[in-house]
C-alpha cells in the first residue's frame, strides 16, 4: 500500500509541508515545472521580536517561464544574503530552547553551495527530515518518469502508476485541482492532508501560526515535533 506525494520544492517550508512528507513512503520533488513568482519556493517567514519577518533567497532572472530546477541562485547577492540571514536567525532565536542544533542545521543548508533554488530547497528538506528522523524517500521528478508531454492531473496519475503507488496524498489546497473519480478510474486512492491548528510557545509572543519550519524546530525538541506532525486530518 505505497503512498506518495508530489510537491514543488519549498525552502524551509511550514509544518504542513513536512506533515505531507512524513505521511507518505515516497516524496516526489516536482522540480521540472515552472517557477512560481511570489510563491513559497524561495521565501518564507520567521519570528523576529514577536513579529513575522520574511526571508527571500535572491535569484538570477527568476521567471515563470523557467523550470524550478533551472532557476539559479544569484551568485553575486547570495553570499551577502546568507551572512545577513544567519545573523537574523541568531537575533531572532538565540534564546530559543533548541537554538544550537537548529542553527547548525540552517547554517549547513545556507552554506551548502547550491547553484539552483531546487538544489537549496532539496538540501533543506533532506536536513530537516534527517534531524527529525523522517525516513521518507525523496526523488526528483526531473530525474525520472520521462512524461513531460503530460500536464497537471494526468502527469500526477502517470507518476503514481509508474511508482506502483496505491494512494496519492496532496496538500489540502489542491482539492479543486484533482478529481477523485479520475484517480479511482486509474486504480488510485486520492487523499488530501489538512493541518490542524498547531500552537506552541514562541517566547512570550502571541502565537503566530504557519511560519517556517525553522520556527517550529527552534521551540520544540525533535520528539515533540514528531507529535506535532501527526496533528492533521485526511480528507
Amino acid at each position: 500500500m505505497k503512498k506518495i506525494a508530489i510537491m514543488q520544492p519549498y525552502l524551509f517550508p511550514y509544518i504542513g509541508y513536512i506533515q505531507l512528507i512524513s505521511a507518505v513512503d515516497k516524496f516526489v520533488i516536482y522540480d521540472d515545472v515552472s517557477f512560481i513568482k511570489q510563491g513559497w519556493i524561495n521565501r518564507n517567514r520567521i519570528l523576529l521580536n514577536c513579529k513575522e519577518q520574511m526571508f527571500t533567497v535572491p535569484l538570477k532572472n527568476a521567471s515563470s517561464f523557467v523550470a524550478i530546477n533551472k532557476t539559479e541562485i544569484n551568485s553575486h547577492l547570495y553570499p551577502g544574503w546568507g551572512v545577513k540571514f544567519l545573523k537574523t536567525v541568531t537575533q531572532a532565536y538565540s534564546k530559543a530552547p533548541c537554538f544550537k542544533p537548529v542553527y547548525s542545521l540552517v547554517q549547513d543548508v545556507v552554506n551548502s553551495r547550491a547553484h539552483t533554488i531546487s538544489e537549496l530547497c532539496t538540501t533543506a528538506l533532506q536536513h530537516i527530515c534527517r534531524y527529525l528522523g523522517i525516513t521518507t524517500e525523496f526523488v526528483l521528478s526531473s530525474s525520472v518518469y520521462n512524461n513531460h508531454d503530460l500536464k497537471a492531473q494526468a502527469r500526477v496519475i502517470d507518476i503514481c502508476l509508474k511508482e506502483g503507488a496505491h494512494t496519492y496524498i496532496n496538500a489540502i489546497g489542491g482539492m479543486e485541482l484533482y478529481s477523485k473519480e479520475d484517480f479511482t478510474a486509474a486504480g488510485l486512492v486520492l487523499q488530501f492532508i489538512k493541518p490542524l491548528h498547531i500552537p506552541y510557545r514562541q517566547f512570550n509572543c502571541n502565537f503566530a501560526p504557519w511560519l517556517s519550519i525553522i520556527d517550529v524546530l527552534m521551540f520544540n525538541e525533535p520528539a515533540d515535533v514528531s507529535g506535532l506532525l501527526r496533528q492533521y486530518e485526511i480528507k
